[in-house]
């Protein structure tokens, strides 16, 4: 069996859309919202079973890959988060590089030889990847008009990732990715598709107005600290909005948070854009938190440690 394991954002999608257009075998696929990294766990395999990981932390389901290991299944695991120790096993292959300027769907890129690169461009466009997305772009020659589609359609699609639940968002991870990969391009999808994409971008365009009419909580020349309602569309827009804030502002740090069902924060942080680095290392002081140099999380930050984390984000990139 084919047991595809993805991120629900952008990049996890777009990887496995490029995968699955080269190699179109069925498979049993296990994704979720965004912050569901510890998919691994959901895993069950039997011998000789095939198991592609795309876009999560080998870090944080090192446990559960030892498990699927031992049990007799061979593993593809390409990634771009902090992977601690990776295990030297003859059934794992990783492709695995924590660089700022990369992505999932750059490494499958990069590993299929550019074949569907500009799904590719799509999902670095959705990590805020802009200069790796637009040199990735340079053999497609694409016109100015074609490359703001991508960008958008990333955008769009990595906003549709983010909320505590797949209740908070517009489309399923799994329904989003089957509507992407039946297009062979970015473009025939939005060509076709009109009634999803327009979707998302009615509601990624909706919910960023209304981000945008929030007050940062904390604000100095260094870092913005932003808490947004508890409402579904200020949990769907945390991670674009601070994307965008980062696009604004390229020399201050950002951290959004929203309220989790735990009655905590789940915060998003993006390092500067002068300086992409260091939000995996401030995230990973708390214990649900993690991921890339230039934008990481915390999944659960209670609300007795939000001036524990302030200070911290503060003295980070001060």
């Amino acid at each position: 069996m084919q047991i595809d394991v993805f991120n629900g954002d952008a990049d996890g999608i777009c990887a496995l859309v490029q995968l699955r257009l080269a190699d179109p075998v069925a498979s049993k696929r296990i994704t979720g919202a965004k912050r569901d990294i510890q998919l691994l766990e959901q895993v069950t395999v039997v011998p000789d079973d095939q198991v592609t990981v795309l876009d999560i932390s080998l870090e944080r389901n090192c446990q559960a890959l030892d498990r699927i290991l031992e049990q007799g299944a061979h593993v593809f695991y390409v990634d771009h988060h902090q992977a601690g120790v990776i295990p030297h096993h003859p059934h794992l292959t990783t492709l695995i590089n924590t660089d700022a300027s990369q992505c999932t769907s750059l490494l499958v890129n990069d590993f299929l030889h550019g074949k569907y690169r500009a799904w590719a461009v799509t999902a670095a466009f959705g990590d805020n990847l802009v200069d790796s997305a637009e040199r990735t772009a340079e053999p497609l020659t694409l016109s100015s008009s074609e490359l703001a589609q991508l960008k958008k359609l990333g955008t769009c699609i990595n906003y549709n990732g983010y909320g505590n639940s797949i209740d908070d968002l517009h489309f399923a991870p799994d329904d989003l990715y089957l509507e992407l990969v039946s297009h062979v391009s970015p473009f025939e999808f939005i060509a076709e598709n009109r009634f999803v994409y327009e979707k998302l971008l009615a509601g990624y365009t909706d919910d960023m107005a209304l981000a945008f009419n929030t007050q940062a909580e904390y604000s100095t020349a260094a870092t913005a600290v932003y808490i947004l309602p508890d409402a579904a569309w200020a949990r769907r827009v945390s991670g674009v909005f601070g994307n965008e804030l980062a696009n604004q502002h390229p020399a201050q740090a950002h951290a959004v948070l929203t309220y989790n069902a735990e009655g905590g924060f789940q915060v998003s942080v993006r390092a500067p854009l002068m300086n992409k680095t260091g939000a995996d290392v401030l995230c990973s002081l708390f214990p649900s938190g993690g991921g890339r140099k230039s934008a990481a999380g915390i999944n659960h930050l209670p609300v007795s440690q939000l001036s524990t984390f302030i200070t911290a984000f503060e003295e980070k990139y001060r």
